[in-house]
């Protein structure tokens, strides 16, 4: 899909390649864990193998199943990664016998209850670019300052959509009943990547008629989207360069309830102050829906699918945003941190247009 960036800035020539040097995430869970209960708590540090291979890995060597071993999110194989694992506390016998080249043992503590998907908070990132000349360096400060100002869409990054890239199209013709996918974890990973390309097309669609509301007057807006006048006057002034459109469905942010817009200047301007963001639709089973004008744009993606459907923030505010540029080296390093369920490679995206 040819997503739209929402900053106007050229596209920036500099070389971003994920490896363990370059591309460093360290997980930050979602709670303190208690030093007490009857799950093992492991922080390590990996490099060059997937979650699931780390999984088979401590399975194999502690002497348990790969079932019983919890973690909150999967984490990049092209990349150094700290994460942490729970397992259960009779593994703990064989732990001093741990050997492996890509992973190690960085601390064990203890937890009452398992580590779930979702049990993280976000993730903090190091990253960096490389072959950046002095000029592209200062306009990557630039274009960081907007970021730092405005946050960016909350697209799914490649990762999601497979090595080809064509997962989606898997999970669309199993929607269809074009294909069969006999492995559970197959079909379910086809059909999460055909609503993450549903939500990423929408955010995209979303982002034209933004940047198309900033570019035109009223009357030539409401003729090309049909959009009524009083709405794409109010959308003109908003302050944030993603419009509200009546009937949105919103979110506390960093996270709290959904709700409708109903009055469209109060909510840009929270929106615009970080309290809360637009929703996207993860079309499926169980999932609300947005109404009115929002809806109308909205529904082309509100597919039938028999999964459970969800909203995903439609934006996010990268924090801690740190750069650091060495000129003897040209290499612009950047660290941020991200809410779970978003991609630093989008943020990454966004700033240079690659």
């Amino acid at each position: 899909m040819n997503k739209q960036y929402y900053l106007n800035h050229s596209k920036i020539e500099v070389v971003f390649k994920q490896s363990k040097d370059d591309f460093v995430v360290t997980e930050v869970p979602l709670y303190e864990f208690s030093n007490e209960g009857e799950h093992l708590i492991i922080k390590f540090r990996k490099k060059d193998l997937t979650t699931w291979d780390a999984q088979q890995i401590f399975s194999e060597q502690l002497g348990c199943k790969a079932r019983d071993i919890g973690y909150a999110g999967l984490k990049d194989k092209n990349a150094m990664t700290i994460q942490y694992f729970s397992l259960p506390k009779s593994c703990e016998a064989n732990l001093e016998k741990f050997n492996h080249e890509n992973i190690k043992i960085l601390e064990t503590t203890y937890h009452n209850n398992k580590i779930r998907i979702g049990h993280l908070k976000g993730n903090k990132f190091f990253i960096r670019l490389k072959r950046v000349n002095l000029v592209d360096a200062r306009k990557i400060e630039q274009v960081l300052q907007n970021i730092v100002s405005f946050g960016i869409p909350n697209y799914f990054g490649f990762q999601r959509f497979g090595v080809e890239g064509n997962n989606y199209q898997k999970g669309e013709a199993i929607i269809k009943g074009e294909l069969k996918e006999k492995n559970r974890k197959l079909k379910q990973m086809y059909i999460n990547a055909y609503q993450s390309y549903l939500f990423n097309t929408w955010l995209s669609k979303r982002i034209e008629i933004s940047k198309l509301v900033d570019a035109f007057e009223p009357k030539e807006i409401c003729e090309k989207l049909g959009l009524p006048l009083e709405m794409v006057k109010q959308m003109k002034k908003q302050q944030h360069p993603f419009k509200l459109i009546q009937g949105d469905l919103m979110s506390h942010y960093p996270y709290g309830r959904i709700f409708h817009v109903e009055d469209l200047e109060s909510e840009s301007e929270k929106f615009f102050a970080r309290d809360r963001v637009p929703t996207g639709i993860l079309a499926g089973k169980k999932v609300k829906t947005s109404e009115n004008e929002a809806y109308e744009v909205e529904k082309e993606f509100d597919i039938k699918i028999p999964e459970d459907g969800a909203r995903r923030f439609a934006w996010i505010f990268p924090e801690e945003i740190e750069s650091n540029y060495k000129e003897e080296k040209n290499w612009m390093e950047l660290s941020f941190y991200l809410p779970k369920g978003s991609y630093a490679t989008e943020v990454i995206s966004e700033l240079i247009h690659q």
